[in-house]
């Protein structure tokens, strides 16, 4: 199971540790202020107070263990810019920082940035989900309990018929639609034929739509 740390505990990254927890996976969440730490400390793995900015402190940390770690450091360019250099450089594999301007977004990927991600175009939520999983496109949280999911068809539904790939009667979630290409096939038949490459537009229940993720 991947395990993700978050750098920066104010709504973007609180939100990326809160929905990572809630899919079941293990999040540290780190920050400098004591009592954000404590506002998370229950909803997430790990909550610790410390100064990312400082090596040795990521080093006890056991950072470059995490298979993911979020950057997601406020108005602080300099330190986002520092931290995403240090993360690298103790070799933490997936690096996904948060930017507040297209100039900052460049600044990250030329420092090594695997991802960027702008918090005014992706909510946190969206972006935990595309961190779980490759196949997820998007991620529209309708309300706490239900959404909607745009996911690349797993390789197990390709070859199968939407009734045969159960989607409905094993994960109880519906299939609004299915791209194709430049194909957009509303409302698909019980009888369309997945086929690779198709991206399946869902709506059902959040803990039922992860299962699909999964797969």
């Amino acid at each position: 199971m991947k395990q993700f740390a978050v750098i920066g505990l104010g709504r973007f990254g609180t939100s990326v540790a809160k929905t990572l927890t809630t899919m079941g996976y293990e999040v540290l969440a780190i920050d400098d202020d004591q009592n954000r730490v404590q506002e998370i400390v229950n909803e997430v793995t790990h909550a610790i107070q410390a100064d990312a900015k400082d090596e040795q402190a990521l080093k006890a940390l056991g950072i470059r263990n995490f298979d993911v770690v979020i950057v997601a450091i406020g108005q602080d360019m300099q330190a986002s810019i520092l931290v995403t250099v240090l993360l690298k450089e103790l070799g933490v594999k997936c690096v996904v920082a948060k930017a507040q301007t297209d100039l900052h977004g460049k600044v990250l990927y030329k420092v090594g940035a695997d991802k960027v991600v702008f918090p005014e175009r992706d909510m946190g939520a969206r972006v935990a989900h595309s961190l779980v999983s490759s196949n997820v496109l998007d991620h529209i949280e309708l309300s706490p309990d239900y959404s909607i999911l745009e996911v690349v068809a797993p390789e197990t539904f390709v070859g199968k018929t939407l009734k045969e790939s159960a989607l409905r009667a094993k994960f109880g979630v519906t299939v609004l639609a299915v791209k194709r290409g430049a194909e957009i096939i509303v409302s698909p038949s019980p009888d369309e034929l997945i086929r690779e490459n198709d991206i399946l537009v869902a709506i059902g229940e959040n803990n039922k739509l992860r299962s699909i993720e999964r797969e």
